[in-house]
């Protein structure tokens, strides 16, 4: 491995899981469109588990890996917190305010990274670093404003849970990056007893599974109440179809893409890895001017080379 790769490997894992939350983000939209944004939430979460669990095996011989009782409680919380909890609030988000407000509220995520990280693990960034942090979130800020989020109706109606909802799920993708950091032993175990992050991903997506439980149940009391009303859910597409979108984003988002901002959180203090794992909407930019003929405005070409210029500032912390 080169040396400049090896030790910048948590960086590049970062920009890594940015790349293939932008193939989950439009993944998952076309399956929430067909089959609903908590079925969604669901599936994904039981596809990365049996991916995860057969990577495991292949890779260590085992399906279950070894921990002690500390990393069991730290991943735990993280996948409840950051994949149960989190992710739903910001599908929950989405629906509310459409997309590019969600995002942009999210990119307070790194801020939640960097102060749970410096108030926890004791990790501090240099001014550069401090620099590249606030370039990348004011870029991304600056492309995703670039065009109205909310066009009235029902969007209107909940914008203020929405913002809340955006915000819950910013403090707990943090949250959860951080305790997945401490679930691999950082700050507590020496470094020859650390899980790797593929075995933390597996355990983390375990009981994000288990937290979904109480979610699926409740929405599918409010499904049966919405149908004894007699209210019919628009959905466009066909099932089959919404479910393979889902197939395809939980490979590029909670098999692949959390496994690689674990990657990030071990080789990289939470609030750059979490700043880096936020790039997702620049990487929107040219695929929605390839897929959907958007044209790429100047604002968003700056904000562009801001947030990227953010991110190789990052590289020196």
């Amino acid at each position: 491995m080169p040396e400049f790769f090896s030790a910048y490997i948590g960086q590049f894992a970062g920009i890594a899981t940015a790349m293939l939350w932008t193939g989950t983000s439009i993944s998952f939209t076309a399956a929430g469109k067909r089959i609903g944004p908590v079925a969604v939430n669901g599936f994904r979460i039981i596809v990365a588990l049996i991916l995860l669990a057969a990577t495991h095996r292949m890779l260590n011989g085992v399906w279950i890996p070894e921990l002690v009782t500390g990393q069991v409680l730290f991943l735990a919380v993280s996948g409840v917190i950051g994949l149960s909890i989190g992710d739903q609030a910001l599908f929950v988000a989405f629906m509310d305010i459409g997309p590019r407000l969600a995002t942009l509220v999210m990119t307070t995520s790194p801020l939640f990274a960097v102060f749970f990280g410096w108030m926890v693990l004791g990790e501090t960034l240099s001014g550069p670093a401090w620099v590249g942090v606030a370039l990348t979130i004011g870029g991304i800020a600056w492309v995703v404003l670039e065009r109205s989020p909310v066009q009235g109706g029902r969007v209107e109606s909940h914008r203020m849970r929405g913002i809340i909802m955006g915000l819950i799920a910013a403090a707990c993708q943090a949250g959860g990056l951080l305790l997945s950091k401490q679930g691999m032993g950082h700050g507590w175990l020496p470094e020859d007893q650390r899980l790797g992050p593929q075995a933390a991903t597996l355990v983390r997506m375990f009981f994000a599974a288990l937290g979904m439980i109480p979610i699926l149940i409740v929405h599918h009391v409010r499904q049966r109440a919405r149908r004894a009303a007699g209210v019919r859910l628009q959905r466009i597409g066909s099932h089959t179809t919404g479910y393979t979108f889902a197939f395809m984003g939980a490979v590029f988002g909670p098999f692949l893409g959390v496994w690689m901002s674990l990657v990030a959180a071990d080789n990289a203090p939470v609030g750059v890895a979490q700043t880096l794992c936020s790039l997702t909407p620049l990487f929107l930019v040219p695929l929605a001017a390839l897929i959907y003929k958007e044209r790429i405005s100047p604002r968003a070409a700056l904000g562009a080379v801001m947030a990227v210029g953010g991110a190789a500032l990052l590289f020196v912390n």
